[in-house]
Order: structure tokens, then C-alpha cells, then sequence
């Protein structure tokens, strides 16, 4: 069912518009300097091998496919020669189709640099990994980066509705009803290649299950088919590339943003995903202090003791754990206020703010320090009648300043530090 042309294509609109630098490399419009080349970035079933496959049918073009899994430098460079023979004998172009660019390694890309440089090849590289962080910078800067996105459910429902009826696919032999098609589709979540393989599977499980002896007339492939063949949907995330950080990134953001429900869904998708529990662990005492802080000062006691715990227990069961730390994390009243103190404090630190210790707070506790005046006029703090007494802490120039770098919200536990905090300045500062 790959497509054989731009018509059959589904989806990628913004991608594969008049005009766009895929589009002219698929119709064979070069320009100028010649076709250029173009790494294809994309969610598995979104299109990738296909577009190599139409660049390669634009003004008769050799193809040649390559898996970075299994090909080396010296695949690599027996391609480029065979692209010398045809450009010099047939006056054809190479396309090279090379999947999963990710897996090269930095001596592997480099070999490609000069077959792509001299436009000797024109090199179709597809990866579902963020190439930042896969494709050396020299191929980045070389080719054009063709972002694909999954397919809306819509776009799946075409494609899944060709395959029941062209002759490559099912070929009329089956029908689909909606409920199983709105499984299906939803299921495949924006993944062509997924959906065509649950038909496939579905058809299969609908035939099997045909009673022996039966008219072999059109089958009806039922829910039940589709859900047997598919058990649950396919899980979109990598733990190297930007899925994962997009992921991490939402898992926090509900957590500080207090959707427990958000939260709680996006730890299941980095714990089916095969995440390492600790890395998630740690993410959560990082926001127990930062998002919640004294707003529930026991929010990083939960997660501290979850994090010892995942490391002494293991999954599966450490998801238990993991939930009870992020639906606390989650529901507790938030406060960034001692994050925001101590970047406030180490902006300050930097900007070279912060004179010399006050001589009656320096150590005393050595030879020659009395001579020195250390520790003079210091005023211990349990020898005041309510434990806390005037005195200068800051230097000179931050008490000048009066600075304030934590300031207490009123939500939460903070509520009442908040008021404390004020009584305490006017006692030690005086004001």
C-alpha cells in the first residue's frame, strides 16, 4: 500500500506543499545548484521511506537503500562509487534512501560528507530521533531538514479505507465497520504503517475465525478482531532523543501545574516506555522543592523516601511508589519562592555583591582571632529571652540594600512562615 505517487500520499501537507523544498525534490526541480539533499525527521508510519521512495522515481533516478543498523563506511563508499559509474556512463543521478541515520556514528556520517557536498548523491536520511542530537552539524548544515508530524485521524481513516478496497490491500474481501474503524484509528495513534498492520492482523484473525465450510463471500472484521489483533496502543517516546525530554518536560509542568490526572498519565507513559524508575524519581524531588517547597515542606520527604525506595525496590512494583510521590507532589500547595531566594542570592554573589563577613560573625575559634577582633559584639542567639536577637548577618552593602531574596507566598505551610519572617527581620534588622 506505500504510495506510488503524491496523490496517494496522506497527510504532510504543510511538508509536501507547491513550492516546498520536498516538493521540488520529489518532481525533480534542482534549481540552480542541483537537487538538494534532505534528512526526514518523524514518528515511525509517518511517511519517511515513502518520500525517499518518490524522490527516487523523479527524472529516473538510481535508488539505493541503506539501514544505518546493518551498513558501514564501506557500504557507504561502494554506494558513492556506483554513483561515479551511473552519473559518468547513464548520466543518472543516485538517490541514496539511508534509515535510522541515528545509529551512525560521527565516522559513519563523516564519510557521507563528501558525496553529499559534491551533490555526487543525493541523500534522503530518515531518523526518529531529533537530529540535534543525532546528525553531526556539517550533514545538518548540508541537506534540508523535513520535519514530518503523525497523521490526523482523519488521514489514517483514508488510508485505512484504501487498503480495505485496492488490490494491493484487502481487495474488497473484507468490510469494516465504524466502531472497529474508530478503535483501529484511534489505536494507531498517527502511525499509517501501525494501522495497515493491525488490518492486516485483524483480516487474518476475521478469516481464522470463519466457521470451516463457510461462503467465502465479503468478511465483516469486528471490534473484537481489531482488539484482538491490537492490544494497546504503541507507545511515542525514546529515551535519548526529544521525546524523552518532551515527555519529562510534561510530566513536571502537570505536576507544578497541580493536574494530578495529567501527571499520573505521563508517569505511565515513561514507565511503558521502558524509562528507568530512578530517572523519574529524581525528577520528582527536584520539583518537590523547586515547585512545592515550604508551600508542603513533607512534599520532599515523599520524595526523597521515594527515590531511596524505587532504588531498593525495582519495578514493577516501584510504579506504586512513583504514583503516591507525584500525586502528592501534585496536589500540594505550590511555592517557588526558596528557588527563586537562592537564584536571587547567587545572581547577586556573581554580580560581585557582598562585602566582607562582619567581623563578630567571623571564626574565633583560633589563635591571634581575639587580636583580630573576631567574634567581637557577637550576640548568641539562646542567650536572648525569645531566641532571636537584633544583629547584623548581611554585609554592609547587602544590609544596606535591604535585600529580600525570600519572600514567603501565601499559600500552603508558607502561609505562615510568611508572617514569622517579617516579625524575625524587624527584631534582627530592626526594621
Amino acid at each position: 500500500m506505500r504510495p506510488r505517487g503524491l496523490d496517494e500520499v496522506a497527510g504532510q501537507q504543510d511538508v509536501l506543499r507547491p513550492g516546498s523544498p520536498m516538493r521540488r525534490l520529489i518532481e525533480g526541480s534542482g534549481g540552480l545548484a542541483g537537487p538538494l539533499s534532505a534528512i526526514l525527521w518523524g514518528p515511525p508510519g509517518t511517511g519517511k521511506t515513502t518520500l525517499a521512495h518518490l524522490v527516487a522515481t523523479a527524472s529516473d533516478r538510481r535508488f539505493v537503500e541503506l539501514s544505518a543498523v546493518t551498513a558501514g563506511v564501506k557500504d557507504v563508499r561502494a554506494v558513492m562509487e556506483q554513483a561515479v559509474q551511473e552519473r559518468s556512463l547513464h548520466g543518472r543521478q543516485s538517490v541514496l534512501f539511508l534509515d535510522e541515520i541515528h545509529r551512525f556514528t560521527k565516522a559513519q556520517q563523516d564519510a557521507l560528507l563528501p558525496g553529499v557536498e559534491n551533490r555526487l548523491v543525493i541523500l534522503v536520511a530518515a531518523t526518529t530521533e531529533n537530529p540535534s542530537f543525532s546528525v553531526i552539524a556539517p550533514l545538518l548544515s548540508r541537506s534540508v531538514l523535513v520535519r514530518l508530524g503523525p497523521l490526523e485521524d482523519e488521514e489514517i481513516r483514508a488510508v485505512v479505507a484504501r487498503a480495505l478496497v485496492d488490490e494491493r490491500g484487502l481487495a474488497g474481501e473484507f468490510t469494516l465497520p465504524e466502531e472497529a474503524t474508530e478503535h483501529l484509528v484511534r489505536m494507531a495513534g498517527g502511525d499509517a504503517r501501525r494501522a495497515l498492520t493491525t488490518l492486516e492482523a485483524a483480516a487474518g484473525v476475521t478469516a481464522d475465525a470463519r466457521p470451516a465450510g463457510a461462503d467465502e463471500g465479503v468478511a465483516e472484521i469486528t471490534l473484537a478482531h481489531v482488539e484482538q489483533a491490537m492490544a494497546h496502543a504503541a507507545v511515542r517516546y525514546d529515551r535519548a532523543g526529544d521525546q524523552h525530554y518532551d515527555v519529562a518536560s510534561a510530566f513536571i509542568k502537570s505536576m507544578r501545574g497541580s493536574d494530578v490526572d495529567a501527571a499520573l498519565h505521563y508517569l505511565a507513559r515513561q514507565l511503558e516506555a521502558g524509562e528507568d524508575p530512578r530517572f523519574i524519581a529524581r525528577r520528582i524531588v527536584i520539583a518537590a522543592s523547586e515547585d512545592v517547597g515550604m508551600g508542603d515542606p513533607t512534599a520532599l520527604q515523599t520524595a526523597v523516601a521515594a527515590l531511596h525506595a524505587v532504588a531498593q525496590i525495582g519495578m514493577p512494583e516501584a510504579r506504586i511508589i512513583l504514583a503516591q510521590a507525584v500525586v502528592h507532589n501534585a496536589l500540594a500547595p505550590k511555592s517557588n519562592a526558596a528557588y527563586a531566594a537562592i537564584n536571587a542570592a547567587i545572581a547577586d554573589v556573581r554580580a560581585g555583591r557582598g562585602g566582607p563577613v562582619p567581623a563578630h560573625l567571623r571564626g574565633s575559634g583560633y589563635a591571634g582571632a581575639a587580636r583580630l577582633g573576631h567574634g567581637d559584639g557577637y550576640r548568641y542567639t539562646h542567650d536572648e529571652p525569645s531566641g532571636v536577637g537584633p544583629q547584623q548577618y548581611l554585609p554592609d552593602d547587602l544590609l544596606a540594600a535591604d535585600v529580600d531574596y525570600y519572600r514567603p507566598t501565601g499559600r500552603g505551610w508558607e502561609e505562615r512562615l510568611g508572617s514569622r519572617w517579617q516579625e524575625l527581620r524587624r527584631i534582627i534588622r530592626g526594621r
